[in-house]
This record gives structure tokens, C-alpha cells and sequence, in this order.
């Protein structure tokens, strides 16, 4: 397949999981892996993530990345195509993924394929529909800008031999830049923070039903309540309760799914949980593939009476 040059991303100065899940995937892919490292101050990062399957690592390294532009983060990518004469560029499939992928593409005037999840015998595998249908994209030639969905591969955990580079950038053409991140005030639970999860799907039925048997579960438990896309899409719950690629990603100590089908972008937020119980009255949804435990049952039933099994146990 040629060579393959990943985009890592930061986030508090260190490398994400997710990129370590795009080692994954070139491995998949098949070719010669290199990485791209951007940012201020991140040798260290970068040694680190040549000797866990980046390969030869490109570092661009200076002031003016330190924070994400796309300007800046553009030029950096571009640089790293042209020392690594990458075929097939990995990024991210997060909201700066979003930003610069298409940009890169169109100035190379290449194929752009979004939110792969899966490598199959030269097709990229991406959910249309949401999550309804599979789509199999092959692109024409052998260039491509790819994004990939987070937490679809398990990251990549082994090590090999790597190396660095420093790379040049020359941002000096950038049109806009960084002057401050000012974080939204806070509006209901962190669900990245919570150990407990119980999220309710469609097959709760109404808004109503979220406060009358999905909230008291989670109280009693401790945990916080989330909700998957379909019922945030309604309207039934503010965006911060969605569980899922395009809300918040979470890897709670327990996660039980009321009434949710399991479609993929749900699956990804949540199937990093430690233990999963599934409660749906369809024994084939997808989301019992993924959970420890499945209840094939009216939630109606089962999730009240856990609610008062559990305030019984704690007395």
C-alpha cells in the first residue's frame, strides 16, 4: 500500500489513545508506517511514540503549534506528506480531525474518505445511515486523506523500533491564530468522570420515562444517567447526557444500556466500559455484542425492579 503517515493528536500535552488506535489501523492497512508529531515541546512524546509503532516520526516542533490552527496544523501536515511521500494519510475522526482533514485532500486534490472504522481487502469501511448501512469505499489511485472513528481498533500496546525526525515548518502563511481557549460553563454531569453509568435509548419510550425509571437507577447506583443520539436528536435530553463518537466517549466501572439498539457511533462512546449489561427486548440488537451481561427483557420491568433491589441492599 506504500507509506502511511499518521497524525497523532495531543491533549494535555500528551499523545491520545486515539492515535495509538491509528497504528492499528495502518497496520491493517499494510505499508511502510510513519508518524507526524506537531506541537511545542514534544520530543519526548514523539521518542515515546516511535518505539510504540509510529515508526519514523516526524516532529514539528515550534512555538506557533503549541495550540491547534488550522492554518498552522495544515502546513505541518502538508510538510509531513512531502518528507514521508505518504500515499494514505491517518487522522483522527475528532473535531480538529473534522477541521483539517477535508482541507488536505482538496489541496492535494486527493480522495477523502471519513470516519473509517474498519480495513477490508482494500476498502474502507465507514457507517452511512446513521449506523444503518455499511459503506465499502475503494478510492481511484493511491493517494487518500483518511479519517478514522475513535475507539474503533484497539490501540496498538506492543512496541518496535522507531526513530525521529525534526521537520520545518514554515507557518509564516498562516491566516489566523491561537489567542485563548475559554472553557463553556459546565451544564449538567461529566459523564468522563462518572464510574456509574445508565443510559437510556428510544426504547425508553418518552422524555418522561428518563426521569420516572432511567434517573432513579442511576441515583441508586451512585452513577449518572447518559442517553445515546436518537433520544438527544428528539430532543428528549440536552446534548451533554449523549453517549457516543459524536458526544462524550466513556469507560466507566459499569455502563447499563436501557433500550438501546447499539448502533456503532453508540458502541464506540461506551464499549471501553469495564462491565456492560444490556437490557433490550430484541435478543439480536448489536448491543449485546458487546456487554458482559445481557437482559433480553421489558425494561419497564427489570429497571425498576433493579432500582429497588438496589436502595434494598443498601438499606
Amino acid at each position: 500500500m506504500g507509506n502511511i503517515l499518521i497524525v497523532t493528536e495531543l491533549k494535555d500535552g500528551a499523545i491520545r489513545e486515539a492515535s495509538y488506535e491509528l497504528v492499528s489501523f495502518a497496520q491493517k492497512i499494510g505499508g511502510d508506517i510513519k508518524s507526524l508529531v506537531i506541537g511545542s515541546g514534544v520530543a519526548g512524546e514523539a521518542e515515546s511514540f516511535a518505539k510504540k509503532g509510529g515508526g519514523t516520526v516526524y516532529v514539528a516542533d515550534d512555538a506557533s503549534l503549541a495550540n491547534y490552527n488550522v492554518d498552522g496544523y495544515a502546513a505541518a501536515i502538508r510538510a509531513g506528506i512531502d518528507a514521508s511521500g505518504a500515499d494514505v494519510v491517518l487522522i483522527s475522526n475528532t473535531p480538529s480531525g473534522w477541521d483539517v482533514a477535508p482541507r488536505i485532500a482538496a489541496a492535494l486534490d486527493v480522495a477523502f474518505v471519513s470516519d473509517a472504522f474498519d480495513f477490508q481487502d482494500g476498502a474502507y469501511i465507514r457507517r452511512i445511515f446513521n449506523g444503518k448501512l455499511d459503506a465499502r469505499v475503494k478510492v481511484e489511485g493511491d493517494k487518500a486523506i483518511v479519517s478514522v472513528q475513535p475507539g474503533a481498533l484497539a490501540a496498538f500496546d506492543g512496541s518496535s523500533e522507531g526513530s525521529t525526525e525534526a521537520l520545518t515548518v514554515d507557518t509564516s502563511g498562516a491566516r489566523a491564530k491561537f489567542i485563548e481557549v475559554k472553557v463553556a460553563e459546565s451544564k449538567g454531569v461529566d459523564l468522563t468522570k462518572a464510574s456509574v453509568i445508565v443510559s437510556g435509548g428510544r426504547g425508553v419510550g418518552d422524555p418522561e420515562k428518563f426521569t420516572e425509571v432511567i434517573q432513579p437507577l442511576a441515583d441508586a447506583l451512585g452513577g449518572a444517567m447518559g442517553a445515546s443520539r436518537p433520544v438527544v436528536d428528539a430532543g428528549w435530553l440536552p446534548h451533554q447526557y449523549q453517549v457516543g463518537s459524536s458526544g462524550q466517549v466513556v469507560t466507566p466501572k459499569l455502563y447499563i444500556a436501557c433500550g438501546i439498539s447499539g448502533a456503532i457511533q453508540h458502541l464506540v462512546g461506551m464499549k471501553g466500559s469495564n462491565f456492560i449489561i444490556a437490557i433490550n427486548k430484541d435478543p439480536d440488537a448489536p448491543i449485546f455484542e458487546v456487554a458482559q451481561l445481557g437482559v433480553v427483557a421489558d425494561l419497564f420491568e427489570i429497571v425498576p425492579a433493579l432500582t429497588a433491589a438496589v436502595a434494598a441492599a443498601k438499606g
